[in-house]
């Protein structure tokens, strides 16, 4: 029961943050993410999508995360710009494909190897096929837009090291591996 909880929470996570992304680029446009960069302001939703998707995947396999990327990209359509949309969905499709490629074979060897290389190549496309499609300068925000997930992919990974780090001092098996 608590794997089917767990499966749940993370899978409607993926998908807010697939929506919230597409919501707050047609609201916000581009917003400044550090360094002198601009981003597109879903970038950090993206991002943490992007890692939560490898997390899915974890639960509910690879069939089960095309199936949020679907569930996602028609909430999208139904609450952004429909442009905004189509072009998050073809990135997503393809930047989880990707990151799936990367992220399966790894994941034997602990979450992080896994999850971090997986992540960035995922975060890599998503850029440059949202960017194309959407219609915006794709060199010149690229740099913004990898800023940005970089972000939102440093601090959940961070915090789940400290929580496997306080698990490990306490004896407590990490769920996380």
């Amino acid at each position: 029961m608590a794997a089917r909880s767990a499966a749940a929470l993370l899978t409607a996570g993926y998908v807010a943050a697939l929506v919230t992304a597409n919501l707050a680029t047609s609201y916000f446009g581009l917003v400044p993410v550090g360094f002198g960069q601009t981003a597109t302001a879903g970038t950090f939703a993206a991002g943490i999508a992007l890692m939560v998707r490898n997390l899915v995947q974890d639960h509910l396999g690879r069939f089960g995360v095309i199936v949020a990327v679907l569930f996602g990209s028609l909430l999208s359509a139904l609450t952004s710009a429909t442009s905004l949309a189509l072009a998050s969905g073809a990135a997503v499709l393809i930047s989880e494909l990707a990151d799936m490629a990367v992220y399966t074979p790894l994941r034997r060897a602990g979450w992080v190897r896994a999850v971090v290389p997986a992540t960035l190549l995922g975060a890599l496309l998503d850029s440059v096929v949202f960017l194309s499609l959407a219609g915006l300068a794709v060199w010149p925000h690229v740099p913004g837009q990898l800023v940005g997930k970089t972000w939102a992919i440093i601090v959940p990974v961070a915090v789940v090291l400290t929580v496997r780090c306080v698990k490990d001092r306490r004896g407590v098996p990490a769920s996380v591996g």
